[in-house]
């Protein structure tokens, strides 16, 4: 079967996004066939494109890890699954394509009031908000924590989870239009920090105490200051690098603001087996369905187009979700 798909023969700028037309096999044991109906975009996706990150598996590589769609084959001993399900995945190299296989150990089906598009837009970012919010940091009614990128994907998700479990929840943004769309979503304050200094107004916000979580995922910018926002024994989520990576740094740094905890974790790591993949989309399932959170998807581009929605999202010129349509 021919699918068209975004392919990588080299790492670079957007430019290096290639449109082609590939074949699909008949999916293997253990697989199914899946057509898209949405794929999500994400940072990461930039960072494996620009360098930032190893390509998987080498050259040529179809970018992208995140999708929605209907199954349209199954490959062998494939019983929990059947042609017409609906289903999406998170984190899974290849989502840039139309038409792909893809093992049924990393999907999960849709349940039937979710649309499909509203399935492609969170599965990866509501998951990474799952994660950081229940696991990585247990949120609740006590805790004060700044959240960084709050008008982005995950930021908008995390906002509004993070104040249905009753968090004080503290963002940042770039621009008036990203901070008046954050505090839409849950965030009790959101400093603007092209005109602010993020640190300072976190210590005023707090009375000089500082928050108990700061989660950033933008890394070079950010640094040292996210360190400086936190109270004694807080934790530094670093869970992307949006500006770049943060430089190596001396351990001493944590010691001499507080004895602070630092970890850099991935979604991958959260979802290792089938059991954690289905807890985390069940938790992520409910919370949208329940209406605490509501899923915004501010920008779609054909699949052709996806070296511009690369470029938009590395500019900081979207907001919420970014979507390519098959």
């Amino acid at each position: 079967m021919k699918s068209k798909a975004i392919v990588l023969n080299r790492q670079g700028g957007p430019e290096v996004l290639e449109y082609v037309e590939i074949d699909v096999p008949q999916p293997g044991a253990g697989q199914v066939q899946m057509r898209h109906k949405a794929i999500g975009v994400n940072f990461i996706d930039n960072y494996v494109r620009s360098g930032l990150y190893p390509v998987p598996g080498g050259f040529p590589y179809i970018a992208g890890k995140e999708g929605a769609g209907e199954i349209i084959a199954l490959g062998e001993g494939v019983t929990d699954f059947q042609i017409g399900d609906r289903v999406a995945y998170p984190g899974t190299d290849g989502a840039y394509c139309e038409i792909r296989n893809i093992a049924v150990k990393d999907l999960v089906k849709i349940p039937d009031d979710i649309a499909l598009e509203t399935a492609a837009a969170m599965m990866m970012k509501g998951m990474t908000a799952e994660y950081l919010l229940n696991r990585t940091y247990k949120v609740g009614p006590e805790t004060v924590l700044l959240f960084h990128a709050a008008a982005g994907g995950v930021g908008l998700i995390a906002g509004q989870w993070a104040k249905a479990l009753g968090a004080t929840v503290i963002g940042t943004a770039g621009g008036p239009e990203k901070v008046a769309l954050a505090l839409k979503h849950g965030y009790d304050h959101v400093i603007d920090y092209r005109s602010d200094n993020f640190a300072d107004r976190v210590r005023e916000l707090t009375g000089g105490k500082g928050v108990d979580v700061v989660y950033d995922s933008i890394g070079k910018d950010a640094f040292p200051a996210s360190l400086d926002c936190l109270k004694p024994r807080g934790l530094w989520v670093a869970f992307g690098s949006s500006s770049g990576p943060v430089e190596a740094f001396n351990l001493s740094v944590l010691a001499q603001r507080g004895s602070l905890f630092a970890t850099r974790p991935t979604i991958f790591s959260y979802i290792r087996d089938r059991k954690e993949l289905d807890d985390s989309a069940a938790a992520l399932f409910s919370v949208v369905r329940s209406n605490k959170v509501v899923i915004n998807i501010h920008q779609t581009y054909p699949l052709a187009g996806a070296a511009k929605a690369q470029a938009d999202l590395e500019n900081r010129k979207t907001s919420g979700t970014t979507l390519l349509i098959p």
